[in-house]
């Protein structure tokens, strides 16, 4: 039985990757997640901000600073070295306590100065880094078009200065996917990650207040991406990863059918224990012994390719089905 997969030309081991999240900033957690079987890791991301000196927002917070800028750019200078350097260890003590890719993982919404610490990222024996961008589209000033180019931009920058593979992890919302996810693959993404989580706010109407704890997703929600996968997964020369909404094995394999190359999990290990990452992994082979599929490069794309999935996945409106009596 063959678990194996290639994605943005990594081998991993089986399609099972750890999302970045608070799990992957502790090395005791990572090397866990690795015991017990990921096909590989995303640390937790280190977000533009710490790679910045941004003297303005310290003076915004403090207006002592105001008066020393010295300290300003003290502050900055150690709070940015610090920042970078806890993370090239931690990089290095993952890279020393497994065997499985490592990738590296920053939070960013543009090109500006930052990208040059990639770099850095790449010296420290990352297998490859992924871009968690979010840019919202909350100014009415900017249009659409302005906000994907910004993308672009980073995915060029960051390009510039690695040769490690770079990944490209994105929300849904934009006028169209199919063409952002191909701009960023001919701007040189290796892979794409279909989709980042965004936190979710609820109102309590009892308490009237806002409820900010939604940050865990649900098995249900595993539609959204399984629709745009397969619908990109032939369209694109970059690798696809599948994500959100991936709580078991029976997950897996619908990302697997859907096209995507791997996929990446976090809720579930909140909710079951790292060690539910050997449950997949065996749920899965089990599921593939017993529907006589011999390996996981197989079933990549099983249903995506089948022109009734996609045209059942291209329907956005509802149509109703009437039964009528003969």
């Amino acid at each position: 039985m063959d678990l194996s997969t290639n994605y943005m030309g990594l081998k991993l081991k089986n399609p099972i990757i750890v999302s970045s999240s608070k799990l992957t900033s502790d090395i005791q957690n990572i090397k866990k997640c690795a015991d017990m079987g990921a096909g590989g890791i995303v640390l937790k991301s280190l977000f533009e901000e710490q790679l910045l000196s941004d003297s303005q927002r310290l003076m915004d917070q403090d207006d002592k600073y105001f008066w020393f800028p010295e300290a300003v750019d003290f502050i900055n200078a150690h709070s940015k070295s610090q920042g970078v350097k806890e993370y090239l260890g931690l990089i290095n003590e993952s890279k020393r306590l497994t065997d499985i890719p490592i990738l590296g993982s920053i939070n960013c919404v543009s090109s500006h100065e930052w990208p040059k610490f990639a770099k850095d990222l790449e010296d420290a024996g990352i297998d490859g880094l992924e871009l968690n961008i979010a840019i919202f589209p909350f100014d009415s000033r900017v249009s659409s078009k302005e906000i994907e180019d910004r993308y672009i931009e980073i995915v060029e920058a960051v390009k510039s200065y690695v040769n490690v593979p770079i990944a490209v992890k994105i929300g849904p919302c934009f006028t169209n996917l199919m063409q952002i996810v191909t701009r960023l693959s001919e701007a040189g993404a290796d892979a794409v990650v279909l989709f980042n989580r965004f936190y979710r706010p609820d109102i309590d109407i009892n308490a009237e207040k806002l409820l900010i704890d939604n940050y865990m997703s649900a098995p249900e929600e595993i539609t959204q991406p399984l629709r745009w996968i397969s619908l990109l997964s032939n369209k694109v020369k970059c690798d696809i990863a599948g994500n959100t909404g991936i709580h078991d094995a029976e997950g897996v394999v619908k990302m697997l059918f859907s096209g995507a190359s791997a996929t990446e999990i976090c809720t579930t290990l909140y909710k079951n224990g790292v060690g539910y990452i050997d449950t997949m992994i065996n749920d899965l082979e089990k599921w593939m012994e017993d529907n006589n599929h011999d390996s996981v490069e197989s079933i990549k794309g099983m249903i995506s390719t089948k022109a009734e999935s996609l045209a059942a996945f291209e329907r956005v409106q509802f149509m109703k089905k009437t039964l009528t009596e003969s």
